[in-house]
């Protein structure tokens, strides 16, 4: 393959590359929703029966299941314990102002 040729086909790969990006993106912001759809109902059916915020021994079974989702899925398992971490603080912000 000369020059010419083979920017065209790195081209082509990182347009394909960077398509599946955006949809992945698109799937990763709609579950994410989704998922705080979820928890905020959780978060409602907590304040209606005087329920804490947060759940210590949930929080901690959530980030063991996700490691070990993360090690058969790849992923560094600390970035996916930071990512959790990350929306359990959300969710628990939530349910705080539903407490309120």
């Amino acid at each position: 393959m000369n020059q010419p040729d083979a920017t065209l086909h790195a081209s082509a790969l990182l347009r394909e590359h960077r398509e599946s990006i955006d949809r992945l993106d698109a799937i990763l912001v709609f579950t994410l929703a989704e998922r705080f759809k979820h928890t905020q109902a959780v978060g409602r059916l907590k304040a209606a029966h005087g329920l804490p915020p947060s759940d210590p021994a949930r929080e901690k079974a959530q980030i063991a299941r996700l490691v070990e989702l993360s090690e058969k899925a790849d992923l560094d398992p600390e970035f996916a314990q930071k990512f959790l971490a990350f929306i359990i603080q959300e969710v628990i912000k939530h349910h705080e102002r539903h407490q309120s």
